[in-house]
Protein backbone atom coordinates (compact mmCIF):
# COMPACT_ATOMS: atom_id res chain seq x y z
CA UNK A 1 0.00 0.00 0.00
CA UNK A 2 2.72 2.46 1.02
CA UNK A 3 4.62 1.41 -2.40
CA UNK A 4 1.05 2.73 -4.38
CA UNK A 5 0.65 5.38 -2.50
CA UNK A 6 4.31 6.70 -3.29
CA UNK A 7 4.44 5.90 -6.83
CA UNK A 8 0.89 7.63 -7.43
CA UNK A 9 2.23 10.87 -5.75
CA UNK A 10 5.62 10.94 -7.86
CA UNK A 11 3.37 10.92 -10.90
CA UNK A 12 1.05 13.36 -9.95
CA UNK A 13 4.43 15.83 -8.53
CA UNK A 14 5.91 15.24 -12.31
CA UNK A 15 2.64 16.06 -13.89
CA UNK A 16 3.23 19.85 -13.42
CA UNK A 17 6.25 19.48 -14.81
CA UNK A 18 5.14 17.42 -17.73
CA UNK A 19 2.56 20.52 -18.19
CA UNK A 20 4.90 23.18 -18.32
CA UNK A 21 7.19 21.63 -21.07
CA UNK A 22 3.66 21.18 -23.02
CA UNK A 23 2.95 24.28 -22.62
CA UNK A 24 6.30 26.23 -22.63
CA UNK A 25 6.39 28.75 -25.65
CA UNK A 26 9.68 27.18 -26.73
CA UNK A 27 8.45 27.38 -30.72
CA UNK A 28 11.78 28.86 -32.23
CA UNK A 29 13.31 26.66 -34.73
CA UNK A 30 16.09 26.66 -32.72
CA UNK A 31 15.33 25.43 -28.95
CA UNK A 32 11.78 23.59 -29.75
CA UNK A 33 11.14 21.18 -32.78
CA UNK A 34 7.61 19.35 -32.57
CA UNK A 35 8.03 15.74 -32.76
CA UNK A 36 6.46 14.88 -35.98
CA UNK A 37 6.21 10.75 -34.81
CA UNK A 38 4.24 11.88 -31.37
CA UNK A 39 1.29 13.72 -32.79
CA UNK A 40 -2.20 13.53 -30.23
CA UNK A 41 -4.46 10.36 -31.02
CA UNK A 42 -6.95 11.51 -33.50
CA UNK A 43 -9.92 9.13 -33.78
CA UNK A 44 -10.67 5.66 -33.20
CA UNK A 45 -8.43 3.18 -31.84
CA UNK A 46 -7.87 -0.25 -30.04
CA UNK A 47 -5.55 -1.17 -27.59
CA UNK A 48 -4.36 -5.05 -26.02
CA UNK A 49 -2.36 -5.28 -22.82
CA UNK A 50 -0.47 -8.40 -20.76
CA UNK A 51 1.67 -8.57 -17.88
CA UNK A 52 1.98 -8.54 -14.19
CA UNK A 53 -0.07 -8.75 -11.49
CA UNK A 54 0.29 -8.43 -7.43
CA UNK A 55 -3.07 -8.98 -5.50
CA UNK A 56 -2.89 -7.16 -1.83
CA UNK A 57 -3.35 -9.79 0.83
CA UNK A 58 -7.24 -9.29 1.70
CA UNK A 59 -8.85 -9.87 5.85
CA UNK A 60 -11.59 -12.16 6.27
CA UNK A 61 -14.91 -11.80 8.67
CA UNK A 62 -17.05 -14.88 9.00
CA UNK A 63 -20.61 -14.53 9.09
CA UNK A 64 -23.58 -16.26 9.80
CA UNK A 65 -23.00 -20.26 10.21
CA UNK A 66 -19.26 -19.73 10.08
CA UNK A 67 -19.05 -17.54 12.76
CA UNK A 68 -20.74 -19.28 15.01
CA UNK A 69 -18.24 -22.36 13.83
CA UNK A 70 -15.01 -20.36 14.71
CA UNK A 71 -16.62 -19.50 17.88
CA UNK A 72 -17.48 -22.89 19.23
CA UNK A 73 -14.23 -23.68 18.66
CA UNK A 74 -12.08 -20.60 20.94
CA UNK A 75 -10.99 -19.53 17.68
CA UNK A 76 -12.52 -15.83 16.08
CA UNK A 77 -14.18 -14.83 13.09
CA UNK A 78 -10.90 -12.76 11.52
CA UNK A 79 -8.99 -14.50 8.78
CA UNK A 80 -7.28 -13.58 5.94
CA UNK A 81 -6.20 -14.75 2.32
CA UNK A 82 -3.24 -14.39 0.47
CA UNK A 83 -1.77 -14.52 -3.36
CA UNK A 84 0.99 -15.20 -5.25
CA UNK A 85 2.09 -13.22 -8.24
CA UNK A 86 0.04 -13.26 -11.23
CA UNK A 87 -1.07 -11.92 -14.75
CA UNK A 88 -3.45 -9.23 -16.26
CA UNK A 89 -4.47 -8.73 -19.86
CA UNK A 90 -6.62 -5.94 -20.72
CA UNK A 91 -8.31 -5.03 -24.48
CA UNK A 92 -9.82 -1.43 -25.25
CA UNK A 93 -11.50 0.44 -27.54
CA UNK A 94 -11.11 4.37 -27.67
CA UNK A 95 -11.44 7.79 -29.01
CA UNK A 96 -8.82 10.79 -29.23
CA UNK A 97 -9.47 14.17 -29.66
CA UNK A 98 -6.76 15.18 -30.90
CA UNK A 99 -5.52 17.39 -28.00
CA UNK A 100 -4.01 14.91 -25.80
CA UNK A 101 -7.19 13.75 -24.08
CA UNK A 102 -8.62 9.84 -24.97
CA UNK A 103 -11.14 8.05 -23.56
CA UNK A 104 -11.90 4.18 -23.83
CA UNK A 105 -13.94 1.29 -22.75
CA UNK A 106 -12.00 -1.28 -21.60
CA UNK A 107 -12.38 -4.90 -20.65
CA UNK A 108 -9.47 -6.84 -18.34
CA UNK A 109 -8.87 -9.70 -16.76
CA UNK A 110 -6.63 -11.00 -13.43
CA UNK A 111 -5.29 -14.54 -12.34
CA UNK A 112 -4.02 -14.90 -8.80
CA UNK A 113 -3.42 -18.23 -7.48
CA UNK A 114 -3.98 -18.66 -3.65
CA UNK A 115 -0.86 -19.18 -1.65
CA UNK A 116 -1.96 -18.68 2.18
CA UNK A 117 -5.59 -19.02 4.06
CA UNK A 118 -4.60 -18.05 7.60
CA UNK A 119 -5.96 -16.29 10.48
CA UNK A 120 -9.19 -17.33 12.98
CA UNK A 121 -6.65 -17.08 15.70
CA UNK A 122 -7.65 -18.67 19.32
CA UNK A 123 -9.36 -16.40 22.02
CA UNK A 124 -7.34 -15.19 25.18
CA UNK A 125 -7.25 -18.22 27.69
CA UNK A 126 -8.98 -20.88 24.72
CA UNK A 127 -8.28 -23.91 23.36
CA UNK A 128 -5.12 -23.68 20.41
CA UNK A 129 -5.72 -21.60 17.20
CA UNK A 130 -6.66 -22.70 14.00
CA UNK A 131 -3.83 -23.83 11.30
CA UNK A 132 -4.61 -24.96 7.85
CA UNK A 133 -2.61 -27.15 5.57
CA UNK A 134 -3.67 -28.50 1.90
CA UNK A 135 -4.07 -24.67 1.21
CA UNK A 136 -5.47 -24.53 -2.49
CA UNK A 137 -7.57 -22.27 -4.68
CA UNK A 138 -7.29 -18.87 -6.95
CA UNK A 139 -8.77 -15.37 -7.64
CA UNK A 140 -9.98 -14.36 -10.74
CA UNK A 141 -11.41 -10.89 -11.70
CA UNK A 142 -13.23 -9.63 -14.63
CA UNK A 143 -13.41 -5.91 -14.86
CA UNK A 144 -15.07 -3.07 -17.60
CA UNK A 145 -14.13 0.47 -17.13
CA UNK A 146 -14.87 3.69 -18.63
CA UNK A 147 -11.08 5.32 -18.47
CA UNK A 148 -10.04 8.81 -19.16
CA UNK A 149 -6.25 9.45 -20.68
CA UNK A 150 -4.20 12.78 -21.52
CA UNK A 151 -0.87 12.33 -23.43
CA UNK A 152 2.06 14.93 -22.86
CA UNK A 153 3.28 15.95 -26.49
CA UNK A 154 7.03 16.73 -25.35
CA UNK A 155 9.45 18.52 -27.89
CA UNK A 156 11.70 16.56 -29.87
CA UNK A 157 14.50 18.34 -27.94
CA UNK A 158 17.25 16.45 -30.68
CA UNK A 159 16.29 16.90 -34.07
CA UNK A 160 17.59 13.20 -35.30
CA UNK A 161 16.33 11.57 -31.78
CA UNK A 162 14.91 7.62 -33.13
CA UNK A 163 12.33 7.14 -31.04
CA UNK A 164 9.40 9.35 -29.54
CA UNK A 165 8.31 9.27 -25.95
CA UNK A 166 4.87 10.09 -25.40
CA UNK A 167 4.40 9.93 -21.62
CA UNK A 168 0.51 9.92 -20.13
CA UNK A 169 -1.69 9.52 -16.89
CA UNK A 170 -5.18 8.44 -16.83
CA UNK A 171 -7.79 7.27 -14.63
CA UNK A 172 -11.15 5.12 -14.52
CA UNK A 173 -14.18 4.01 -13.01
CA UNK A 174 -16.23 0.72 -13.65
CA UNK A 175 -17.00 -2.70 -12.31
CA UNK A 176 -15.41 -5.91 -11.20
CA UNK A 177 -16.23 -9.21 -10.51
CA UNK A 178 -14.44 -11.58 -8.74
CA UNK A 179 -14.56 -15.26 -8.92
CA UNK A 180 -13.02 -16.48 -5.12
CA UNK A 181 -12.24 -20.13 -4.64
CA UNK A 182 -10.07 -20.54 -1.04
CA UNK A 183 -10.09 -23.65 0.66
CA UNK A 184 -7.67 -25.61 3.25
CA UNK A 185 -8.22 -28.57 5.87
CA UNK A 186 -8.37 -26.92 9.45
CA UNK A 187 -5.83 -28.55 12.01
CA UNK A 188 -4.92 -30.19 14.98
CA UNK A 189 -8.52 -31.89 15.09
CA UNK A 190 -11.17 -32.30 13.02
CA UNK A 191 -9.72 -32.15 9.73
CA UNK A 192 -12.70 -30.77 8.56
CA UNK A 193 -11.96 -28.01 5.10
CA UNK A 194 -12.96 -24.12 4.64
CA UNK A 195 -14.09 -23.43 1.23
CA UNK A 196 -14.85 -20.06 -0.26
CA UNK A 197 -16.04 -20.88 -3.83
CA UNK A 198 -18.20 -17.31 -4.60
CA UNK A 199 -18.28 -14.69 -7.72
CA UNK A 200 -19.54 -11.25 -6.40
CA UNK A 201 -19.35 -7.79 -8.24
CA UNK A 202 -18.17 -4.30 -6.92
CA UNK A 203 -17.88 -0.50 -7.68
CA UNK A 204 -13.81 -0.80 -9.02
CA UNK A 205 -11.44 2.03 -10.33
CA UNK A 206 -8.11 2.56 -10.93
CA UNK A 207 -5.30 5.17 -11.87
CA UNK A 208 -2.70 4.62 -14.89
CA UNK A 209 0.43 6.38 -15.42
CA UNK A 210 2.96 5.09 -18.72
CA UNK A 211 4.68 5.98 -21.67
CA UNK A 212 3.88 5.27 -25.64
CA UNK A 213 6.64 5.04 -28.23
CA UNK A 214 5.41 5.63 -31.64
CA UNK A 215 6.12 3.40 -34.16
CA UNK A 216 7.46 6.00 -37.17
CA UNK A 217 7.32 3.51 -39.81
CA UNK A 218 3.42 2.34 -39.04
CA UNK A 219 1.05 5.57 -38.44
CA UNK A 220 -0.54 5.28 -35.44
CA UNK A 221 1.13 2.28 -33.96
CA UNK A 222 2.66 2.30 -30.48
CA UNK A 223 4.39 0.54 -27.69
CA UNK A 224 3.37 0.79 -24.35
CA UNK A 225 4.54 0.52 -20.65
CA UNK A 226 2.24 1.27 -18.05
CA UNK A 227 1.42 0.81 -14.19
CA UNK A 228 -1.84 0.79 -12.81
CA UNK A 229 -3.36 0.43 -9.48
CA UNK A 230 -6.83 -0.95 -9.28
CA UNK A 231 -9.18 -1.55 -6.28
CA UNK A 232 -12.62 -2.49 -5.30
CA UNK A 233 -14.98 -1.74 -2.53
CA UNK A 234 -15.35 -5.09 -0.04
CA UNK A 235 -17.18 -7.68 -1.33
CA UNK A 236 -19.18 -10.52 0.80
CA UNK A 237 -18.94 -14.25 -0.47
CA UNK A 238 -20.59 -17.13 0.19
CA UNK A 239 -18.52 -20.31 2.04
CA UNK A 240 -19.03 -23.35 4.12
CA UNK A 241 -17.50 -25.63 6.49
CA UNK A 242 -17.31 -29.34 5.71
CA UNK A 243 -16.24 -32.47 7.62
CA UNK A 244 -13.78 -34.99 5.85
CA UNK A 245 -16.73 -36.95 4.49
CA UNK A 246 -18.09 -33.48 2.96
CA UNK A 247 -20.85 -32.52 4.63
CA UNK A 248 -21.51 -29.34 5.77
CA UNK A 249 -20.84 -28.73 9.52
CA UNK A 250 -21.23 -24.84 8.80
CA UNK A 251 -22.47 -22.51 6.10
CA UNK A 252 -22.50 -18.49 5.77
CA UNK A 253 -20.88 -16.07 4.23
CA UNK A 254 -17.23 -14.22 4.71
CA UNK A 255 -17.02 -10.62 4.32
CA UNK A 256 -13.64 -9.90 2.26
CA UNK A 257 -11.80 -6.43 2.51
CA UNK A 258 -11.11 -3.64 -0.50
CA UNK A 259 -9.15 -5.20 -3.13
CA UNK A 260 -5.83 -3.69 -3.56
CA UNK A 261 -4.15 -4.51 -7.37
CA UNK A 262 -0.66 -3.34 -8.30
CA UNK A 263 -0.12 -4.34 -12.40
CA UNK A 264 2.89 -3.48 -14.64
CA UNK A 265 2.30 -4.14 -18.38
CA UNK A 266 3.46 -3.98 -21.80
CA UNK A 267 1.02 -3.53 -24.66
CA UNK A 268 0.12 -2.14 -28.12
CA UNK A 269 -2.31 0.43 -29.50
CA UNK A 270 -3.18 1.33 -33.21
CA UNK A 271 -5.18 4.51 -34.09
CA UNK A 272 -6.84 4.25 -37.32
CA UNK A 273 -6.90 7.85 -38.59
CA UNK A 274 -3.41 8.36 -37.49
CA UNK A 275 -1.52 10.76 -40.18
CA UNK A 276 1.98 10.22 -41.78
CA UNK A 277 4.75 12.19 -40.06
CA UNK A 278 5.30 15.12 -42.83
CA UNK A 279 8.62 14.27 -44.38
CA UNK A 280 11.23 16.89 -43.57
CA UNK A 281 11.87 19.79 -45.90
CA UNK A 282 15.86 19.43 -46.43
CA UNK A 283 17.39 22.78 -45.72
CA UNK A 284 20.91 23.88 -47.01
CA UNK A 285 23.41 25.46 -44.41
CA UNK A 286 23.45 29.24 -44.73
CA UNK A 287 26.83 30.18 -46.10
CA UNK A 288 29.29 31.42 -43.41
CA UNK A 289 29.12 35.63 -43.11
CA UNK A 290 29.95 38.10 -40.84
CA UNK A 291 27.80 38.37 -37.85
CA UNK A 292 24.88 40.68 -38.44
CA UNK A 293 21.58 41.87 -36.76
CA UNK A 294 19.03 39.45 -37.27
CA UNK A 295 16.64 40.57 -39.96
CA UNK A 296 13.54 37.63 -40.02
CA UNK A 297 11.78 36.60 -36.53
CA UNK A 298 9.43 34.05 -36.73
CA UNK A 299 6.74 33.96 -33.96
CA UNK A 300 4.77 31.01 -33.53
CA UNK A 301 1.25 29.82 -32.33
CA UNK A 302 -0.35 27.31 -30.35
CA UNK A 303 -3.29 25.10 -32.47
CA UNK A 304 -6.01 26.88 -33.19
CA UNK A 305 -5.03 30.04 -31.63
CA UNK A 306 -4.12 33.86 -32.25
CA UNK A 307 -2.96 34.89 -28.82
CA UNK A 308 0.90 35.55 -27.85
CA UNK A 309 2.65 33.47 -25.66
CA UNK A 310 5.27 34.80 -23.21
CA UNK A 311 8.21 33.62 -25.66
CA UNK A 312 6.16 34.86 -28.79
CA UNK A 313 6.20 38.58 -27.02
CA UNK A 314 9.77 37.95 -26.68
CA UNK A 315 10.63 37.40 -30.34
CA UNK A 316 8.51 40.71 -31.08
CA UNK A 317 10.40 42.90 -28.46
CA UNK A 318 13.80 42.04 -29.81
CA UNK A 319 12.14 42.69 -33.70
CA UNK A 320 11.06 46.15 -32.57
CA UNK A 321 14.48 46.66 -30.63
CA UNK A 322 16.60 45.74 -33.46
CA UNK A 323 14.36 47.63 -36.34
CA UNK A 324 15.36 51.31 -34.17
CA UNK A 325 19.03 49.66 -34.53
CA UNK A 326 18.91 48.48 -38.15
CA UNK A 327 17.28 51.99 -39.18
CA UNK A 328 14.84 49.74 -40.70
CA UNK A 329 12.35 51.62 -43.14
CA UNK A 330 9.65 49.19 -43.12
CA UNK A 331 8.59 46.15 -41.57
CA UNK A 332 7.01 43.43 -43.07
CA UNK A 333 4.51 40.97 -41.23
CA UNK A 334 2.71 38.13 -42.70
CA UNK A 335 0.41 35.67 -40.88
CA UNK A 336 0.29 31.63 -41.85
CA UNK A 337 -1.39 28.88 -40.94
CA UNK A 338 -1.34 25.15 -40.85
CA UNK A 339 -4.03 22.68 -43.29
CA UNK A 340 -5.87 21.62 -40.17
CA UNK A 341 -9.20 23.12 -41.13
CA UNK A 342 -10.97 24.59 -44.34
CA UNK A 343 -8.90 27.19 -46.07
CA UNK A 344 -11.12 30.28 -45.42
CA UNK A 345 -11.29 29.81 -41.93
CA UNK A 346 -7.23 29.06 -42.30
CA UNK A 347 -7.05 32.61 -43.36
CA UNK A 348 -8.97 34.68 -41.24
CA UNK A 349 -7.07 32.95 -38.51
CA UNK A 350 -3.79 33.86 -40.39
CA UNK A 351 -4.75 37.34 -40.99
CA UNK A 352 -5.95 37.31 -36.98
CA UNK A 353 -2.36 36.42 -35.84
CA UNK A 354 -0.61 39.11 -38.37
CA UNK A 355 -2.63 41.42 -36.43
CA UNK A 356 -2.26 40.54 -33.15
CA UNK A 357 1.79 40.44 -33.62
CA UNK A 358 1.30 43.72 -35.52
CA UNK A 359 -0.28 45.75 -32.46
CA UNK A 360 2.07 44.30 -30.03
CA UNK A 361 4.84 46.40 -32.12
CA UNK A 362 3.00 49.13 -32.07
CA UNK A 363 2.82 48.55 -28.14
CA UNK A 364 6.61 48.66 -27.94
CA UNK A 365 7.07 52.02 -29.96
CA UNK A 366 6.80 50.97 -33.68
CA UNK A 367 5.19 53.80 -35.83
CA UNK A 368 1.99 51.66 -37.42
CA UNK A 369 2.49 53.74 -40.84
CA UNK A 370 6.00 51.64 -40.84
CA UNK A 371 4.32 48.15 -40.49
CA UNK A 372 2.53 46.49 -43.50
CA UNK A 373 -0.04 43.38 -42.77
CA UNK A 374 -0.28 40.41 -44.78
CA UNK A 375 -2.17 36.67 -44.41
CA UNK A 376 -1.16 33.71 -46.41
CA UNK A 377 -3.56 31.23 -44.56
CA UNK A 378 -2.27 28.01 -45.56
CA UNK A 379 -0.56 28.45 -49.22
CA UNK A 380 3.06 28.86 -47.92
CA UNK A 381 4.02 26.27 -45.70
CA UNK A 382 7.21 25.95 -44.15
CA UNK A 383 7.08 22.67 -43.57
CA UNK A 384 5.14 20.89 -47.25
CA UNK A 385 2.26 18.64 -45.57
CA UNK A 386 -1.09 16.84 -46.42
CA UNK A 387 -4.13 18.93 -46.03
CA UNK A 388 -5.79 18.17 -42.40
CA UNK A 389 -2.44 17.68 -40.66
CA UNK A 390 -1.68 19.88 -37.91
CA UNK A 391 1.98 21.67 -38.34
CA UNK A 392 3.45 23.79 -35.45
CA UNK A 393 6.01 24.74 -37.61
CA UNK A 394 3.54 26.32 -40.22
CA UNK A 395 1.43 28.59 -36.95
CA UNK A 396 3.63 31.51 -37.50
CA UNK A 397 3.98 34.90 -38.27
CA UNK A 398 7.33 35.90 -40.15
CA UNK A 399 8.60 39.35 -39.15
CA UNK A 400 10.58 40.86 -42.13
CA UNK A 401 12.93 44.10 -41.27
CA UNK A 402 13.40 46.02 -44.54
Amino acid sequence: MRFSRSLLAATFLTIPGLALAQGSPWYSPTSYIPNPAAEPVNGVYLSAGAGWNHSDARGLTAQGGNDAYFAGTSGNNQGNTGFEEGFIGSLAVGYGFGNGLRTEIEGSYRYNNLDRLGGFQNRAGGAPGVAFRDIDGEMQQYGVFANVYYDFQLPQWFPNMPVAVVPYVGGGVGYMWTDLNARGTRLPAGANTVQIDDTTGQFAYQGMAGVAFPITAVPGLAVTAEYRYTGTLQSKFDGTVRNPAGGIVSGGSYEVDQAHNHSAMIGVRYAFNQAPPPVPVAVAPAPAAAPAPARTYLVFFDFDRADLTDRARQIISEAAQNSGRVQATRIEVAGHADRAGSPQYNQRLSQRRAEAVAAELVRLGVSRSAISVEAFGESRPLVQTADGVREPQNRRVEIVLR
